[in-house]
């Protein structure tokens, strides 16, 4: 984002009240935490973007559910990094239904990135996500399952970035 854009960006999120973060970023800290998920939360910081990451903004003590729920419905854009073990993590298939429920009801802006795996497979729960989704079914019933199945179906489905067609990815 160039600066002059990052400006207009900060000054009209300042004179919202209803967002605390100006980016969610969602991923799975095995794949991204302290590679690409850091590089990208470390650029955001130092344009001027106040970014939610749960190491940093979750406190010792505090229950992580209700806190990560919260920064979703607060923050004004979502970041969902889909990475090769994204859906074998419960929370990211609970941060990921969150985030497409306020895209519908509040209109927060998605900007998806395909970290080394293919938008199909997101999309369609193929390769490690139809794994994924084989191991969650002993744990969550069906009604569960569907949820998360339709997020990462339309999520996926959203116009993103891909590792493979950025530079140096």
């Amino acid at each position: 984002m160039a600066a002059s854009e990052n400006a207009g960006f900060a000054s009209s999120s300042s004179s919202s009240s209803a967002s605390s973060y100006e980016v969610f970023l969602s991923f799975c800290g095995k794949d991204t935490r302290t590679t690409f998920t850091d590089h990208l939360y470390h650029a955001l910081l130092d344009a001027g973007i106040y970014t939610f990451r749960d190491n940093e903004e979750l406190r010792m003590g505090e229950t992580i559910g209700p806190e990560l729920i919260t920064a979703i419905e607060q923050s004004r854009i979502s970041i969902p990094i889909f990475s090769k073990n994204y859906a074998s993590s419960k929370w990211c298939l609970i941060e990921i239904t969150k985030i497409l429920e306020c895209k519908n009801t509040m209109g927060q802006v998605v900007l998806p990135i395909f970290y080394n795996i293919e938008p199909s497979a997101v999309r369609n729960q193929t390769g490690s996500y139809a794994k994924a989704f084989k191991e969650h079914q002993n744990c969550y019933g069906d009604p569960t399952m569907q949820k998360w199945k339709e997020a990462l179906r339309k999520v996926g489905s959203l116009k993103g970035w891909h590792s493979n067609n950025i530079a140096g990815g």
